[in-house]
């Protein structure tokens, strides 16, 4: 892993780039600490499922999925008011 300077990133960066797309991860430092990391882009793991995706599977609600929930929030209710 090659570590540069934030001054040697910025004059270098087309060069830097070109080494990420190679599969190197580059460090860049301020004064020789570490603050940021240039790394190739990932693309996010599609994780909503598609429409149409448990076509086929099984499944199954509560008989009682539509019940009224009139007395959910009773418990957040000041003791003088039950």
């Amino acid at each position: 892993m090659q570590t540069v300077n934030i001054h040697e990133a910025k004059t270098h960066l087309s060069r830097l780039l070109e080494a990420v797309e190679h599969g190197e991860d580059i460090i860049i430092a301020r004064a020789g600490q570490p603050i940021a990391l240039l790394s190739a882009y990932q693309p996010p793991r599609n994780t909503i499922a598609p429409p149409g995706s448990m076509k086929g599977q099984e499944w199954w609600m509560a008989d009682d999925f539509d019940k009224p929930l009139d007395d959910l929030f009773d418990c957040l209710k000041p003791e003088c008011e039950k």
